[in-house]
């Protein structure tokens, strides 16, 4: 029989039989290891433990303690197994596709009753038992039309649609888990007995169409978490409780910030505390940009066909964009980025390399389609701002700005509270434009400037923008959930296409490299970030009411205007309540609404000239003169950036 050579992880190699599978593999190994063994990785792919291996590779055997092969797979056999447990309980039930996600998976069926919650329960008590019976999990390979006959025979109609829309005719992967089979691409464990069975929870059911077509049926989702301890599932769904009540949309109500309408879908309406908080963050980003040699532009919003596809979003991009057609029969697009349009000011001018770098931004408001389902308060919108820039400089310049953008995002972050944040870097995808020459020159440009910053990153191969590969910045909130903000990306390709240049040292005419960078990247999702991060309770100098000034009795009227009016001078957003209510339901009213500061009045406070301070979240209170706390609250209303 043929050898192979399997290298592992150690560089060791060992000779195998061709056709030889992982599990006999990890069996060779020890006898421990074999029993352990859940999966491989074989030459970079995640491989079951039952597929045969006919060629050289590198492998690397994996267990439960290998926590990211462990959580897909543990998800993927809970996603069969949810459906076979549907299927036992509601035989007439057709299934569909139950793919794995973040923390979990779903499934799609096709049921005439609707599931209620106590389902749900019903649900997780059969897939436990299925569990409990360690059934044998076993792959087969069939050709396409076995597969079709087979589900047509077993009236899954899902199924036979999923296989004829495959293209070419390569072979069919088929799972039995136990006597239930799916159609899969694997890889999963060996029998239901190695799922944790405390370790998962069925969440929620909703509503989604077939192959997201709203002209098809309409099915039922249930969603599921799982992880590979018990210990690990309760610190999820304490996190998930935790979230719950910091949810940005929640909060904008109590906070009357902002609201969304069914006549703009995917668009802010923000009210003047919401604005005023956004309006924060942009005097922020204008001072910081300015400091760091940034000029700032404003470009149209709308712009003709031509110029869309000469950046390549017109053919790219167009699923994503909002498309106008004027009386005069011209094509326009509302702008889905602002990068045409910075090319647009960059070749108005004749360019000279002493002029470069050139650093453009802008306050942009761009518009991408997002179907309707995936909105999701300010954090997934139609209609947003980015505070986005591009770099023009040298080939030679290149790694120096990247390494400037990169501290100067840090040290914004730091500002806002965020000092965990994890760099992902996404290299060029399938469908992309310029040369492999161009593109060597545009990666390697961002793992130098990573490398030479001393950063930690992860390469997410394939995942970068079709005209460059780019840098992702993740930020870690308060409650260890990961958010993407800002992004950096090197091109090579636009300043081509639209013809721009620079006069060299030499006198030739050379295209500028050009950088890519938004900081926030959507300042309605940065804002929606904060908001559940800091849960309502944002930085003095950030919050959208800073002070009320309450009157105990109307005596104290006139003085609770002259204490606002100080503070106003100060610098300070303050504003009187003089209802007439007690003093206790004004200040349950206004911390309800994350007021960080009440300063109390009452007779004893106008005759010493004192406020009564209370601070959002803490119950004692304290009585300073007037003059210490506009003193310091002046010094808390001040932006980082400006102390």
């Amino acid at each position: 029989m043929a050898q192979i050579s399997l290298t592992f992880p150690d560089g060791n190699a060992r000779e195998f039989d061709a056709g030889i599978t992982p599990a006999d593999v990890a069996s060779s190994i020890s006898t421990s290891l074999g029993k352990k063994a859940i999966s491989a990785t074989v030459n970079g792919q995640h491989w079951d433990l039952q597929w045969p291996i006919d060629a050289d590779a590198s492998i690397a055997i994996h267990t439960m303690k290998d926590e990211p092969q462990a959580n897909e797979l543990i998800r993927h056999d809970l996603a069969h197994i949810m459906a076979r447990a549907v299927q036992e309980i509601w035989p007439d039930t057709k299934v569909t596709i139950g793919p794995v996600i973040d923390n979990g998976w779903y499934y799609d069926f096709d049921r005439s009753e609707p599931f209620t919650p106590e389902d749900l329960g019903v649900i997780e008590k059969k897939m436990k038992e299925i569990i409990n019976k360690r059934d044998a999990v076993r792959t087969e390979v069939w050709d396409r039309q076995r597969a079709i006959d087979f589900y047509t025979e077993n009236n899954e109609p899902y199924k036979v649609e999923l296989i004829e829309s495959i293209p070419g005719d390569e072979p069919l992967r088929m799972y039995w888990h136990g006597d239930w089979q799916d159609l899969c691409r694997g890889p999963h464990l060996q029998h239901t007995g190695q799922l944790p069975g405390d370790a998962f929870k069925l969440m929620s059911v909703a509503g989604a169409y077939w192959r997201g077509d709203s002209d098809r049926q309409m099915l039922q989702r249930i969603y599921g978490v799982a992880f590979t301890g018990k210990e690990k599932l309760k610190a999820h769904l304490t996190m998930l409780e935790e979230a719950a009540k910091r949810d940005h949309r929640k909060l904008g109500r109590e906070m009357d910030l902002f609201h969304f309408e069914e006549h703009a879908p995917g668009s802010v309406f923000w009210h003047p505390a919401g604005w005023r908080v956004f309006q924060n963050l942009i005097a922020y980003m204008r001072r910081r940009q300015e400091a760091a040699g940034y000029e700032e532009v404003n470009t149209p919003d709308i712009m003709d066909r031509q110029l869309w596809e000469t950046s390549g979003h017109w053919f790219n991009y167009m699923d994503n964009m909002f498309l106008a057609k004027t009386h005069d029969d011209r094509d326009y697009a509302l702008k889905p980025m602002n990068c045409p349009g910075h090319m647009m000011i960059y070749n108005h001018s004749l360019r000279s390399y002493r002029e470069l770098p050139i650093k453009i931004a802008e306050f942009g408001k761009v518009h991408r389609y997002e179907p309707s389902g995936a909105l999701h308060g300010l954090l997934r919108v139609r209609s947003f701002t980015q505070d986005d820039a591009h770099i023009y400089c040298t080939p030679e310049q290149l790694t120096d700005e990247c390494l400037k953008v990169n501290d100067l995002i840090l040290s914004i972050y730091k500002d806002f509270g965020f000092e965990d944040v994890h760099v992902k870097l996404s290299t060029r995808p399938e469908n992309r434009i310029g040369s492999d020459e161009s593109w060597d020159l545009s990666e390697g440009a961002l793992k130098t400037a990573l490398d030479r910053a001393g950063m930690d990153y992860t390469i997410f191969e394939g995942e970068g923008a079709f005209y460059g590969p780019k840098l992702e910045y993740v930020l870690r909130d308060a409650i260890g959930r990961d958010w993407q903000c800002g992004t950096l990306q090197v091109d090579y390709n636009l300043p081509e296409r639209f013809g721009s240049t620079y006069v060299t040292q030499s006198g030739e005419k050379q295209a500028p490299v050009m950088l890519h960078r938004a900081l926030f990247g959507s300042l309605e999702r940065f804002t929606g970030i904060l908001i559940e991060n800091w849960e309502g309770k944002l930085p003095f100098w950030l919050a959208p009411r800073q002070v009320v000034v309450a009157s105990i009795t109307s005596d104290a009227d006139d003085y609770v205007a002259e204490v606002v009016e100080t503070l106003r001078k100060a610098g300070i957003q303050a504003e009187a309540d003089i209802r007439n209510e007690k003093i206790n339901y004004k200040v349950r009213e206004h911390s309800l609404s994350k007021v960080p500061v009440i300063l109390a009045v009452g007779h004893r406070e106008v005759e010493e000239r004192t406020v009564s301070v209370r601070r959002l979240g803490q119950k004692q209170t304290s009585v300073e003169t007037l003059e210490n706390v506009t003193a310091t609250l002046a010094r808390e209303a001040t932006a980082p950036d400006l102390l």
